[in-house]
């Protein structure tokens, strides 16, 4: 347990630190003692505004969507046994894209987008599940396929909107296509989803890492591969789900964090999702603060940096592996 314990601290401690640098960096320079005292109430009335109006939620909110996306890649990386596996790998981005574009098009806005962004996240799970499922049931590969099928359909159609779009109304669609915390208000439903499936998952690390050896291995230990199967399945598509909801398509989180960190701490469930959770949040935490800052006063969506950042570290991770 204490070997457990000691990354995970260290994680913490990354955490902290990254959740008070967003928050002090931006036009005005806060000190940390500014932040205590208008987290305290005491204040000034512009840095009180600036802290708990807009940066604290905005850190918190990218925060819990970098924690969603790293649990959900490590949870699909088991269930599919495929390391290249991340959040997005079975279409859930696509559906809830199509559905928050099909809102923004229509005129609406504000939570009518996030709530078409959920609904379009839903109907993209019930359709993969639907249509992989034959009649033996659904196989890990059967269902990447039809994942990757549906996700290409979705492709289509964003495409499609975005070509009848008016004009005016593109760059908002195309800042949410590529991730983006600028309208993330209200961090507490995914800080407490995070929170909640950490809780139902960790305890069945062990169970997980049985299964990461494959179905029969686990079915002979005792382990109930078909209802653990759905549990994972079900809970990485509410994790993606919601982190898409909140601040639209964010790349390469899922994919490398999970990946890092079994490079590091090993192949544990145990250690890797609570670890995912706190690496994940660490790392989309500095990438916004580098999206306000990097051009201030203007501002860069959030997963133009993830994907810079991404793709040289996931090839260099490949590398290692080799």
């Amino acid at each position: 347990m204490v070997t457990l314990m000691r990354p995970l601290a260290w994680l913490g401690l990354a955490a902290l630190a990254a959740l008070t640098l967003s928050v002090a960096l931006g036009s005005v320079l806060l000190s940390p003692g500014e932040i205590l005292a208008a987290l305290r109430g005491q204040g000034s009335p512009l840095s009180e505004t600036l802290i708990l109006d807009l940066r604290l939620p905005r850190t918190l909110s990218a925060f819990a969507v970098g924690g969603l996306l790293a649990v959900a890649g490590a949870l699909m990386q088991v269930l599919l046994r495929n390391p290249l596996a991340d959040p997005y790998v079975l279409g859930l981005s696509g559906g809830a894209s199509v559905g928050a574009l099909a809102a923004m098009l229509a005129g609406l806005g504000g939570a009518l987008v996030s709530g078409s962004a959920f609904a379009g996240a839903l109907l993209s799970t019930l359709l993969v599940f639907g249509l992989a499922h034959g009649p033996g049931g659904w196989t890990p590969s059967r269902l990447l396929l039809t994942g990757v099928v549906v996700a290409a359909g979705w492709g289509a159609v964003i495409t499609l909107m975005l070509a009848v779009t008016p004009a005016d109304r593109l760059p908002g669609m195309l800042y949410w296509l590529m991730g983006d915390l600028s309208y993330a208000r209200t961090p507490w439903p995914p800080l407490l989803l995070l929170l909640a499936v950490c809780l139902l998952v960790v305890p069945l690390g062990r169970s997980l890492n049985v299964l990461a050896r494959g179905p029969l291995q686990a079915a002979a230990l005792g382990v109930p591969v078909r209802r653990l199967e759905w549990g994972i399945y079900l809970a990485a598509s509410g994790l993606t789900a919601m982190a898409v909801t909140t601040a639209g398509s964010i790349g390469f989180v899922g994919l490398v964090v999970p990946h890092m960190l079994r490079l590091v701490l090993g192949n544990d469930q145990r250690l890797i999702l609570p670890a995912c959770a706190l690496a994940g949040g660490t790392l989309l935490v500095l990438a916004d603060t580098l999206a306000r800052t990097a051009i201030a006063p203007e501002q860069l969506p959030v997963g133009v940096i993830t994907a810079l950042l991404g793709v040289p570290t996931f090839l260099y991770l490949l590398y290692r592996s080799q």
